[in-house]
């Protein structure tokens, strides 16, 4: 991997509308219930020690007092490690899928589990988002909390407490639209069971599973029309649609992710067909992680007319801040260039605390404040205790991880590195970054932090 180069200093971009700033409002008309307007309330939370690598002398301020002083991440008091999100990184991945989707007829229901940060989730529906998808009941709450309009859960769910309360916010908004999975008929009689006598049904959706050793979801078509049928005649529910997760095909590669795609598809025509659709008014056809998106609104684009009009529903998340590693490998736009380029957002900031020998340092951040799961951390920046210079972080490479510790290598004849340099990583699967810090600066190109990402996990 080349090494990553200084930034150079440049004029200030505009600050990305994320969750703690004025930005975060969207337009001057956004209705007080709106998403924009919700998200842009977090400005007033007040800082304090829960909050890690603010300033101390930050506490007591709101996250907006902090974001209007327009700090220096690297003098203005911020303590190490600190995590932060490039500005015009993160607001050019955000443009750039919005695009994206449009440009391909597809809705965008970003999976919002990645980030849990409202703030980003008003972005992306200003941008034109249909919804947000998430995980788990709770992700659904924050998303209600936030005025998100349309929810997707891509999961099953079969927890009685969650689905009444669920029944609940369909009876008071007629605007929510809540869509979530089936793959089992224990499941469907479990659901139609806890909403019994509910206002309005809760619309599912058949999940596909990717084949054997995949996740959930069915893995036959008879499996599926059985389910599908059971679901179709439930009276609490109401059958709109077929999804899935092509990620999890085994041996993923362009021919046999376009193969499960088309057998997606191939289902929604199955099921529409038998009539199994006939209360949609709309049906959904769903998928996309942020390894495949290209296969999925290819396929997607030419699947066959229905009964109904089809919402060709991409759910992809970890493109918001894409990373080092995973993602930078594995994107779609490695194969379709000419579509455009995703750019890595964040940037830890640890500093050298230990220098022990010639080959070997340590930094103050460890798996509390990293991911680790896909890939360790990499080295990309160093920048000077002593004078503030910021160089490539060439020959140093994180080889294992303690609790609150980077174990680096420094090469055999050692680098130019000393105790109290910062130090710049990269880091791979966002899902697992974002989860580890509650309220995070958006840094423009020169150190100035301009917003704050409040998330909620």
């Amino acid at each position: 991997m080349a090494a990553e180069q200084p930034p150079a200093p440049r004029t200030p971009a505009a600050s990305p509308a994320s969750s703690a700033s004025p930005a975060s409002s969207g337009s001057p008309s956004a209705s007080p219930g709106s998403p924009s307007a919700l998200a842009a309330r977090l400005a007033d939370e007040r800082l304090d020690h829960r909050f890690k690598g603010l300033p101390p002398d930050a506490d007591g301020l709101t996250a907006g007092d902090l974001a209007a002083q327009r700090r220096d991440v690297f003098t203005g008091g911020f303590t190490t490690p600190l995590l932060t999100l490039c500005a015009d990184a993160l607001e050019h991945n955000l443009a750039l899928l919005g695009t994206y989707t449009a440009r391909h007829g597809l809705a965008f229901a970003p999976h919002g589990k990645t980030t849990m940060a409202p703030g980003l989730f008003a972005r992306q529906l200003d941008l034109g988002a249909w919804g947000i998808t998430v995980a788990v009941p709770h992700q659904v709450r924050v998303c209600r909390a936030f005025g998100v309009r349309r929810v997707f859960l891509a999961n099953e769910l079969v927890d009685a407490a969650a689905l009444r309360w669920v029944a609940g916010q369909l009876a008071a908004d007629p605007e929510f639209r809540f869509v979530c999975y089936v793959d089992s008929v224990r499941g469907v009689e479990l659901m139609d069971e806890a909403l019994a006598g509910c206002a309005r049904p809760v619309d599912v959706v058949v999940e596909l599973a990717a084949g054997e050793g995949a996740r959930t979801g069915v893995r036959t078509d008879a499996a599926a029309l059985e389910v599908a049928g059971v679901a179709a005649r439930a009276a609490s529910l109401r059958l709109v649609g077929v999804a899935g997760y092509e990620a999890q095909v085994p041996d993923a590669s362009p021919e046999t992710v376009r193969a499960w795609l088309r057998r997606l598809v191939g289902l929604a025509a199955e099921l529409d067909g038998k009539g199994l659709f006939a209360d949609a008014e709309e049906i959904v056809l769903s998928a996309g992680g942020s390894e495949w998106f290209d296969a999925v609104a290819e396929v997607f684009a030419g699947a066959p007319q229905l009964s109904a009009p089809v919402l060709k529903l991409l759910r992809s998340g970890a493109y918001v801040s894409h990373d080092h590693g995973h993602y930078e490998r594995l994107t779609p736009f490695n194969r379709v260039p000419e579509e455009g380029a995703l750019e890595p957002a964040f940037r830890l900031w640890a500093q050298v605390v230990s220098r022990p020998t010639p080959t070997e340092a340590f930094l103050n951040a460890g798996k509390r404040d990293v991911s680790y799961d896909l890939a360790l951390p990499v080295p990309r920046l160093v920048r000077s205790g002593r004078d503030g210079t910021v160089r490539a972080a060439e020959g140093l490479e994180v080889t294992a991880l303690s609790d609150q510790h980077a174990w680096l290598r420094t090469g055999p004849e050692g680098a130019a590195l000393e105790v109290g340099d910062w130090v710049a990583l990269g880091l791979a699967h966002p899902c697992t970054v974002f989860e580890k810090w509650p309220l995070i600066p958006v840094v423009e190109a020169d150190g100035t932090a301009v917003d704050y990402v409040r998330t909620f996990f």
